[in-house]
Formats: C-alpha cells, sequence, structure tokens
C-alpha cells in the first residue's frame, strides 16, 4: 500500500495532486449539477480551477521531488505554469467548445429550399427517396411529387415544402440568366 506522507511539502502537492484528480473525474460525470454555479459567478469556471489546482500540485511535486529549485522559486514557477497551462486550454480547447454547434440535427423548415437528387423514384402519388446534401453532411428523407408528377432517378430537385417528415419536391430548374 502506498502511504503519503503530508509531512513535506512533496506530500502536500502529491495529496493536492491526487484530490484534484478525484474531483476533477467527479466533475467530468456529475458536470451538469455544477453548471448553475458557473452561471451565477461570471468568471467562475470549474473547469478552470480545478484544472489550474491540478497543474500547480502537478508542477509543485515535479519541481520539489527533482530538487533543482528552492520550495518558494518550485512554488512561483509552478503558479506561473498553471497560469500558462490553464490559459492555453481555455481559449484553445474550451472557448472552441463552447462556440461549436450543439448538435448536428436540423429543423424540418431548414430543408425547404434545399436541392438534392432523387435516389428512388417518385411515382405521382406515391412517396420515393431523395439525398439532400450540404456542407456539414447529406440527409435522406422520404419525398413526394409537389406537383403529383412522376420524377425518375437522378433528377435534380428542389424541396418546395417539408412537413410531417416528408419532403415535397419538384424538379431543379436552374434559373438562366436572359441578358
Amino acid at each position: 500500500m502506498i502511504s503519503i506522507s503530508v509531512h513535506t511539502i512533496e506530500g502536500i502537492y502529491l495529496a493536492g495532486l491526487i484530490i484534484a484528480g478525484v474531483l476533477t473525474l467527479l466533475f467530468v460525470f456529475f458536470g451538469d449539477i455544477f453548471e448553475g454555479m458557473s452561471e451565477a459567478v461570471p468568471f467562475f469556471s470549474p473547469t478552470l480551477v480545478l484544472a489550474f489546482i491540478t497543474f500547480f500540485c502537478a508542477g509543485g511535486y515535479i519541481f520539489e521531488v527533482s530538487g533543482i529549485f528552492s520550495t518558494i522559486l518550485s512554488a512561483v514557477l509552478s503558479v506561473m505554469a498553471s497560469g500558462v497551462l490553464v490559459a492555453l486550454l481555455h481559449f484553445f480547447v474550451l472557448v472552441p467548445l463552447s462556440s461549436a454547434e450543439e448538435s448536428l440535427s436540423y429543423h424540418e423548415s431548414d430543408l425547404k429550399g434545399r436541392t438534392g437528387q432523387v435516389i428512388t423514384s417518385i411515382p405521382a402519388d406515391g412517396f420515393g427517396e431523395v439525398l439532400l446534401t450540404s456542407s456539414v453532411g447529406s440527409i435522406s428523407k422520404t419525398a413526394s411529387s409537389f406537383d403529383h408528377t412522376p420524377i425518375a432517378g437522378g433528377t435534380k430537385i428542389l424541396v418546395i415544402e417539408s412537413k410531417n417528415s416528408i419532403v415535397y419536391v419538384a424538379p431543379y430548374q436552374p434559373f438562366e440568366d436572359t441578358l
């Protein structure tokens, strides 16, 4: 069994590292509970606080065990390194994640006006299938002819309406410049 002596500065750093690591793991699993805390205090981020404590304790432990620097200098260097690492974590990981799309889902109203291609022929009064492509991916949807005319497979289409998970389409005719 490993025993940690908190009578030495190395032991304090190691105990802090273990406690911060456990709290970080708990925060990963139960972070939604603490989400309200970070909204109540605008500049408080449990993720960054736990990361700072973890980096500080890890750096302090490494500097103390190596014995290169004095205890005060080890603590100062550890604080500086932790600040830099937390800033990098914030600006290069957390900010991009917070501004990323929450979901790749779409609303039916977003499909109106999109173009695509028929992959299963659409009969006059029946259903077929169309493939709608965009910059984020492709969507395959059940389709029906908007004006009740058959549409052959491979035809380029325009979505006129979307309701009840069915898109109503018409053959796409690009606007031609007459000038």
